[in-house]
């Protein structure tokens, strides 16, 4: 299951050391709620590899703003602490699991 990320405990998941996934979304955005299976689907298959995580961003506007979110869903890659891609918009599983897999 997808970890859910606040503005609390963002830079503490960022900075674990695990490449991170972070995907940005509202319950009201539709594209969100096609996007959100694959999220969960990838989150239990690279469980203890990759982090996976969401980010409503109407409940946690602190991390969206410090990370430019202007469009959701926006699905954040993270390596080492540093942003390394960004995808805006809904994606395919096999793209999206690309972008997971260059992660690693």
């Amino acid at each position: 299951m997808a970890k859910e990320i606040t503005d609390a405990n963002f830079e503490e998941i960022i900075s674990s050391g695990m490449p991170v996934v972070v995907d940005f979304w509202a319950p009201w955005c539709g594209p969100c709620r096609m996007v959100a299976p694959i999220v969960e689907e990838l989150a239990a298959e690279y469980e203890g590899r990759v982090v996976i995580g969401k980010v409503n961003v109407d409940d946690n506007p602190g991390v969206s703003a410090s990370q430019s979110i202007r469009n959701i869903p926006t699905i954040l890659f993270f390596k080492g602490g540093a942003l390394v891609d960004k995808q805006v918009g809904a994606i395919s599983k096999a793209d999206l699991k690309a972008k997971v897999e260059a992660l690693l």
